[in-house]
Parts: structure tokens; sequence; C-alpha cells
């Protein structure tokens, strides 16, 4: 189901921008201990970002793993953001960008004698070809030997099972290792009825379960469609029942005739 392929202009615009990742709307539940540690860094960056004396290398240095849809993109785009808030040097590398890993090389030289924190996150970890995978050693190599460079990996497996070589794999696992588990149906429903009660948005007992059927599954886009099942019920005065949800993705209701019609796919 692409639900907003055809919702009036403003409410297609909530879900297809959700909202910015931060430590703070990470829904930890088994990630607990994770969350805690990556929130322990930022506020040392907070307090001193030059301050790396206390920083062993396992705190600068971190991968977390897990399948897709369990946080562990988030909490990179968060630590991002939160280096961005603080006026901290970035850099965020994609398997498929790999221009920024040539940038990142070029500037790691100078970036070394600097003193504040220098935050580097690299996402997907085990769809990186073999170029990427050199790159990454070297600028491990460096964060190693570094007083000041971060760097957060993720991936969909553990360092052991990655489809990677093996120098790097045995690398991966030199810092703190973590797996990230995904919310279960029921710590979904609680996030999103916690969310409606902190917005004041009464729902009827029906919604939460059918979007979870019915709708994407992962929570920043469940997320934005609780904003905007909030925004449209003020705008039509209405309380949010499993018609308006309906009405505003624009589905229509199974008929005794066509048992499929307002199926998402």
């Amino acid at each position: 189901m692409k639900p907003n392929a055809a919702l009036p202009k403003q409410f297609a615009l909530d879900l297809s921008q959700p909202q910015q990742a931060t430590l703070n709307n990470f829904l930890a539940a088994s990630n607990a201990a994770l969350l805690a540690h990556l929130q322990s860094l930022v506020s040392g960056w907070e307090i001193n970002p030059a301050d790396t004396s206390l920083h062993a290398l396992n705190d600068r240095w971190l991968y977390w793993w897990g399948a897709l849809g369990s946080g562990r993109t988030h909490l990179l785009s968060a630590l991002n953001n939160a280096a961005d808030l603080l006026n901290l040097r970035h850099f965020s590398l994609q398997a498929n960008e790999p221009v920024s890993w040539v940038n990142l090389e070029e500037k790691l030289p100078h970036l070394l004698s600097q003193e504040q924190a220098i935050i580097i996150t690299v996402d997907d970890i085990d769809q990186l070809d073999e170029r990427l995978s050199a790159a990454l050693f070297r600028i491990l190599n460096l964060v190693h030997g570094s007083r000041n460079l971060y760097i957060f990996m993720a991936g969909n497996s553990a360092p052991a099972g990655l489809q990677l070589r093996e120098d790097l794999r045995t690398r991966l696992a030199w810092g703190l290792v973590f797996q990230v588990q995904p919310l279960s149906d029921e710590e979904k429903m609680q996030a999103l009825q916690q969310a409606a009660a902190e917005r004041g948005l009464n729902l009827s007992p029906e919604v939460i379960p059918w979007l979870l059927q019915r709708f994407y599954r992962d929570m920043p886009n469940l997320m934005a469609l609780l904003d905007a099942l909030d925004a449209y019920s003020l705008e039509m005065k209405r309380a949010v029942t499993l018609p308006l949800v309906r009405e505003l993705l624009q589905i229509q209701p199974p008929t005794t005739n066509n048992p499929t019609l307002g199926s998402a796919g």
C-alpha cells in the first residue's frame, strides 16, 4: 500500500516527512542499554566537546546490527542531528555515496589535529563493496590512533556474519557491539497509544490494531500518520475512528460483494 499517493496535499506532506530522528524519540524497549550509552556520549559532547580524554576506544567505536525497521538507521541519524545541533563536524557515509568516502579521507589528516569530537556514521555496512570496505578499513585505523574521532556503524548482521573481508570483520568487533531488537507489535501499540495521549488524541480502540495490520509497520511512518490524523481530526472536527482513518487514507471499507476492497496491499 502507498497510502499517501492520493491524499490531500497537506496530509500527504505530513506522511512524507517523518519527524527528525533524535535519541529522545527513539523507542528503546529492549535496546535501553544501547540508548543509554549513546545518550551518555552526547551529554559529554554537550558539556565539553573538546574533552575526549575520558573516552576509551569502545566509547568512540560502536557497531550495532539488526533487521530493517529495527531502528538502526534512526540511531545513526540521531547522532548526526545531535552533532549538528552542537556544531560538531559530522560525516554520514552510505554504501551508495562513494564520493562522500573520498571527501572524508581527504579531510581526515586535518581533522586529526583538531580538539573537538568528530563524528562519523556508516550505515548498511553489509552493502559495502570491495573498494569501500578498503576505505572503511583505513578510516578505522585512523580512528584507532586518534583521540577525537568517533565512529558509529550499523549493518544487518553481527560482525562474524557479514560478507566482508576478514580483517574488517575483526575490526568491527574492537569496540562495543549491540544487537538492535525491533519493537514487538504490542510495544508498537503501547508506543502509539502513549504518543496519542501526549497529543490529547482520543483513538477508538480498533484504530491502532487496524493501522498495524494495514499500514506501514515502521514507527517513523506510523508516527507521521498519527500527526496527520491529529491534524485531520481537528480540521474535520471529528473523533479519530476507523471511518475517519479510512477517509484520510482514501480507502473504502470492505463490502459484501467485494471483500478485498479496501485492502492495504
